[in-house]
């Protein structure tokens, strides 16, 4: 096999992944050696594997106008790391209950933090609960009387907000987080402020794989993926080298739909003037 192409396809986002045997360039090219990997490469690897399977699920299960919720405990709380669990039960608890009793379902992404001087705060992707009272008044209610804290919220939009919280979801935390995370436990009981965690209910997209032989990653290289009809490339989306683990040359990039393609605004235009001609008054 010299070449496989997956695609994720869900909403306006078309994902491809193409891997092949073989370094860049000339055709039939064996594939590259593998070699052992440094510690820094496998970090960047994870970090971007991470930040992939996450921007996923943002893109799959959250919309514009959905909360970015920021809820801070009170000023010098300091509680050790098994109450800050029994917190997070009761809360996202007694919210999926209140949407619940609106016909809706709750959907989240969170991770708890640490800040640089120790104060706790949980980050939060809800999605928005329609009518009133909504998601902002309910969530600040439910923590105001879990924790005497406070919530800021701000609405997400598409774009480079979504990555912008993919990146920040699965970041690793500083040596000085690190440092503070010894005030609330053990290193086991503080395992809940290194990694996010999500609602069941979020999908992910189905992978759909096209296996192809003969084939070499340099056109592709030199001049760029051509996007579909309707959708134009994420130019910020492009990777591309060779795995050091596998030895395998891959390329990476994201194809997003356009809210109206050519063809349609043309035919607008054209219709547009077919009325104006008929409309118009003759001489």
């Amino acid at each position: 096999m010299a070449h496989r192409h997956d695609v994720y396809e869900y909403g306006i986002y078309r994902e491809h992944e193409i891997k092949y045997v073989g370094k860049f360039g000339a055709k039939g090219e064996k594939r590259a050696k593998k070699k052992k990997a440094t510690p820094e490469q496998v970090k960047k690897q994870n970090q971007y594997n991470r930040e992939k399977k996450i921007l996923r699920k943002i893109r799959c299960n959250f919309e514009p106008g959905d909360l970015w919720l920021t809820m801070k405990f009170p000023r010098g709380t300091r509680i050790p790391a098994e109450e800050i669990k029994k917190v997070r039960k009761a809360f996202f608890d007694t919210v999926r209950n209140k949407y619940k009793k609106r016909g809706q379902v709750l959907k989240f992404v969170y991770r708890i933090e640490v800040g640089e001087r120790g104060g706790i705060h949980f980050h939060v992707l809800m999605n928005r609960l329609d009518g009133t009272p909504g998601t902002a008044e309910i969530v600040s209610e439910v923590w105001n009387r879990l924790t005497d804290g406070r919530v800021n919220y701000e609405p997400v939009y598409e774009g480079d907000y979504f990555k912008s919280l993919a990146n920040y979801i699965v970041k690793e935390p500083t040596e000085e987080i690190t440092g503070q995370m010894t005030l609330f436990g053990e290193e086991e009981e503080t395992k809940i402020f290194v990694k996010y965690d999500c609602s069941r209910n979020l999908k992910m997209p189905e992978k759909e794989t096209h296996k192809y032989k003969r084939r070499t990653v340099r056109k592709l290289i030199e001049n760029g993926p051509e996007p579909q009809p309707g959708y134009y490339i994420d130019r910020d989306s492009i990777r591309y080298g060779v795995n050091p683990f596998t030895g395998m040359s891959y390329y990476y990039y994201t194809e997003i739909r356009l809210e109206r393609d050519a063809g349609e605004i043309r035919r607008e235009c054209e219709d547009l003037c077919r009325r104006s001609a008929s409309t118009s008054p003759h001489p």
